[in-house]
């Protein structure tokens, strides 16, 4: 197996653990003053989702640089990311059902695009993945880090009376709703796109 797969694989195993810290426990008091209560676990998660985003950035990277993509990374790469970005968004859901919209708008692309890929696959063809797709990415993680950092900042971190938590929950619900609008735009892209293949009969 070559390292992109290795990180591919890494990834997975990191969304498990993101959610072992992002997801709040039953009960909180059996696991008091350790690394899964308070903030302690909100960092954590933060720095583990990070590690999940470069290691994204970096199979991908080394894949293409050294002639490595394989069958196996093309088929389990987009897998890792959804599953690392739907771990990130029902996080977030706790924080406030707010981003249940972001939510679902984001995972009904990722489920269209995928039943496309689905077909496009059976039929022989690949659709490369757009520029609007890879922003909407950008987007997406970029929003997910800037939301968590807002759950770590203290309350009563303040400058000139206004509650820096607050601005950095507002700068990251800002790109968030860049990112949805860039999913939006990008699944239509891919839509229409595809629009020959999903109008071609199967005994064409």
């Amino acid at each position: 197996m070559n390292l992109p797969n290795k990180l591919t694989i890494s990834r997975l195993a990191l969304v498990l653990v993101f959610a072992l810290f992002a997801f709040p426990f039953p009960n909180y008091e059996i696991f008091s003053g350790t690394f899964f209560t308070g903030n302690y676990r909100n960092v954590v998660a933060l720095i583990i989702y990070i590690i999940a985003s470069v290691t994204d950035a970096l199979d991908g990277h080394i894949a293409r640089k050294n002639n490595l993509v394989t069958n196996f990374g093309k088929f389990l790469d987009p897998i890792a990311d959804k599953l690392l970005v739907t771990a990130a968004l029902l996080a977030l859901m706790t924080i406030s059902d707010v981003y249940l919209w972001a939510t679902l708008i984001i995972l009904a692309r990722e489920f269209i695009v995928s039943a496309i890929r689905m077909i496009s696959a059976s039929k022989g063809v690949v659709i490369p993945a757009g520029i609007m797709g890879k922003l909407k990415m950008v987007f997406q993680t970029i929003a997910i880090i800037t939301l968590q950092v807002g759950g770590i900042v203290p309350e009563n971190w303040a400058l000139r009376g206004i509650s820096l938590a607050g601005v950095v929950y507002l700068l990251g619900n800002i790109i968030l709703f860049v990112a949805v609008i860039l999913t939006i735009v990008s699944g239509a892209q891919y839509v229409y796109n595809s629009r020959s293949l999903l109008s071609t009969k199967d005994n064409d």
